[in-house]
């Protein structure tokens, strides 16, 4: 498979990661650090009660705009793996309409994240093995390692014929059950900072690296475990890895100090994306409010037992539909969902996309300029 100078250039001495114990590390933190820390935890806490205030607690649409900041969170965080996929591809993924192999790959992220929110018991290694067997099951030609700690070394960088000149190799794979043992207790200690212990055990779960592939996706879906766990985030999926995309020459070298010893800026570099993806975080929900009462507008005289009000807050989490969707989402026949779907193209709150008399989709294109917005405030933050 390889040349002759490629293997021996790989042949010889390596050397690999041994992950520090961290079950009783004793950081100092500077003051300076400290509030920087409290600040970003506030902006946190500010932006989880931000849906409730803005559509009210009682309101049809919060568990549609919980879904959709997971979904847009689950993006961010592919994109950092050059996954890149819009908000219209996932919408048409998410109802098995898209044709994009980026979308379904993806989409296995999202199953990642809403397995790691949904989590009520101790985060456990049973746990992360369970969002990774989601985040892989959708990822072809991964099948077979979904949900399975590796047995073999990884690296990262050039050379795919060894890992003499990577920029990182893993730890040996005999060492990762103890790593992640060790990394377990760390993140049910309750005596540090919680947005500290966050950032710190994320960089510690690169660092192991325990599986073949996916590692960093799963990673960040332990950070939303974490923020609910720890009561930062308890009712809304944040939009972290937003703030990780804004710079990601900061992030990974920050991964990189961390395993030199430093887990300094790591720390700054998670406290930065977090009070980033609170204020972005936060437009989109108020840009997701405009575009829901722009449409209440439009359906104004409408009786308020009608199927077509039903769906209108659901496409907030799902702005792409087809009468499938409806069916299922809201338990009715097939002809109540198409009158539905009528009422609500006739007074110009969505529109029929495709044309043909079969396998129509609708979409709601304020709801994807809302979404569409937010990849662009990201982008240009990006450095």
């Amino acid at each position: 498979m390889f040349s002759r100078s490629e293997v021996k250039r790989q042949t010889g001495t390596y050397s690999s990661a041994v992950p520090a114990q961290l079950s009783n590390w004793s950081p100092s933190l500077t003051g300076e650090l400290g509030a920087d820390l409290e600040d970003a935890t506030r902006a946190l806490s500010d932006f989880d009660r931000r849906p409730a205030l803005v559509l009210g607690t009682g309101s049809a649409a919060l568990g549609p705009m919980s879904a959709i900041l997971l979904r847009t969170e689950s993006a961010s965080s592919s994109q950092i793996e050059n996954l890149t996929v819009s908000a219209k591809q996932l919408a048409l993924a998410e109802i098995g309409a898209g044709s994009s192999s980026n979308s379904r790959t993806v989409i296995g992220n999202v199953r990642a994240m809403e397995a790691a929110v949904a989590l009520t018991e101790r985060l456990s290694v049973s746990a992360i093995l369970s969002m990774h067997r989601e985040l892989l099951a959708h990822q072809p030609g991964m099948e077979e390692h979904a949900g399975q700690l590796r047995g073999e070394l990884v690296w990262i960088g050039k050379g795919n014929a060894g890992p003499r000149d990577a920029d990182f190799v893993a730890p040996q794979p005999d060492i990762i059950t103890s790593a992640l043992a060790d990394l377990l207790a760390f993140a049910d200690r309750v005596d540090l900072p919680a947005m500290l212990q966050i950032a710190v055990a994320h960089a510690q779960f690169e660092t192991i690296h325990p599986f073949i592939d996916g590692n960093g996706r799963t990673g960040r879906a332990l950070v939303q475990i974490m923020l609910r766990a720890s009561g930062i985030a308890s009712h809304t999926t944040v939009p972290l890895s937003a703030g990780l995309l804004t710079d990601l020459d900061r992030y990974f070298d920050a991964l990189g100090a961390f395993r030199a010893g430093d887990a300094e800026p790591i720390v700054r570099t998670f406290a930065g994306a977090a009070r980033f993806a609170a204020a972005a975080g936060g437009d989109l929900v108020d840009a997701l409010r405009s575009a829901l009462d722009e449409s209440r507008e439009l359906l104004a005289g409408v009786r308020p037992q009608a199927t077509g009000l039903r769906l209108l807050p659901l496409l907030i989490g799902q702005p792409i539909v087809d009468s499938a969707f409806v069916q299922r989402a809201l338990a009715v026949d097939v002809v109540t969902a198409n009158r539905a779907l009528s009422l609500l193209t006739e007074r110009g709150v969505i529109t029929e996309q495709t044309g043909r008399r079969r396998g129509k989709v609708w979409q709601h294109s304020g709801i994807l300029e809302a979404l569409e917005d937010f990849t662009a405030d990201v982008r240009r933050a990006r450095r």
